[in-house]
């Protein structure tokens, strides 16, 4: 015997069926609970993105200042006896700037004829080849027994001096001596105590540049000449050169008040020094070198 079919009078169909789904408050407990777990994911993904990026920047500072102070290093420890000098001084532009000057020695070793006053002037020298194959060339200058910068950076118009271009140069490969020709008869005006001579070409200048009131960066300047009495800043360097090469940036040294550069002369006692105390800023941060660069080269 069948049994009879159950109406369910609240279903429009008269049918009996179960409805399943979720009610409004379960709906915004779901959405609450999801938009606290993106909001806590995101907070966690911006943060790490904002420490990886302030840890490159770090870095990158880092490592760019080290790389300037590295290559200032090697330069001043290159540089030609008495050649280095330190100026200060305000560009067109109002910023302050301050410059080191070197000449680097492309060659050195011993002479062995050279007209030395009070010997009678001659056009003719010889010297002995550099021990590390660096040549003397025609486009290079002989400086002997500098002393001061003067006696770097001024011109030997005359017959007597400590510097003189080179017109004509021949090697020899048996004897390891050079023979030198100059334009004219000179006299160099004093011996080397160990009989030293320096090949120069040109000097090279690093320029601590401000470009705000706070804010300044370092460039490397070369090619522009030596033969200059009076040291030249960056604006007169970049009239007759390319742009200097950018070194460093976010030196926030007052270049006025706080010298990132300062210049020992040597004594009798002691050799020359250079003191680098840039002061770098990055994120807030400060970083300051205190670095001494000690001229090793003697005349």
């Amino acid at each position: 015997m069948s049994k009879p079919l159950m109406i369910n009078p609240r279903c429009r169909g008269g049918l009996s069926t179960q409805v399943r789904g979720f009610t409004l408050v379960e709906m915004v407990t779901v959405v609450i609970i999801l938009g606290i777990l993106v909001l806590g994911v995101s907070s966690f993904l911006l943060f790490g993105t904002r420490i990886f990026i302030d840890s490159t920047s770090v870095e990158q500072v880092m490592s760019q200042s080290r790389f300037a102070i590295e290559r200032m290093t090697r330069d001043i420890r290159n540089a030609v006896p008495n050649s280095i000098r330190v100026a200060n001084g305000m560009s067109n532009d109002g910023s302050a700037w301050q410059c080191l000057e070197m000449m680097p020695i492309t060659s050195s070793a011993s002479y062995i004829t050279v007209p030395l006053l009070p010997l009678p002037a001659a056009n003719t020298a010889t010297v002995m080849q550099g021990s590390d194959g660096a040549l003397l060339t025609e486009n290079q200058f002989l400086l002997i027994y500098p002393l001061s910068p003067a006696d770097v950076y001024t011109s030997a118009d005359g017959t007597s001096g400590k510097l003189f271009a080179i017109k004509k140069v021949t090697n020899s490969a048996t004897t390891n001596a050079t023979d030198i020709e100059f334009e004219r008869a000179i006299q160099f005006s004093e011996s080397s105590p160990r009989q030293r001579y320096f090949g120069i070409n040109g000097a090279v200048s690093y320029c601590f540049e401000g470009i705000t009131a706070e804010l300044s960066l370092l460039k490397r300047y070369s090619g522009y000449g030596f033969n200059h009495a009076v040291q030249r800043g960056p604006d007169d360097i970049e009239t007759v050169v390319v742009k200097g090469v950018l070194m460093a940036e976010n030196v926030v040294n007052t270049i006025s008040t706080n010298n990132p550069m300062a210049y020992t002369p040597g004594t009798l006692q002691n050799n020359a020094m250079v003191h680098l105390n840039p002061l770098f800023d990055v994120q807030g941060q400060s970083l300051q070198y205190h670095h001494q660069v000690q001229v090793i080269n003697v005349p």
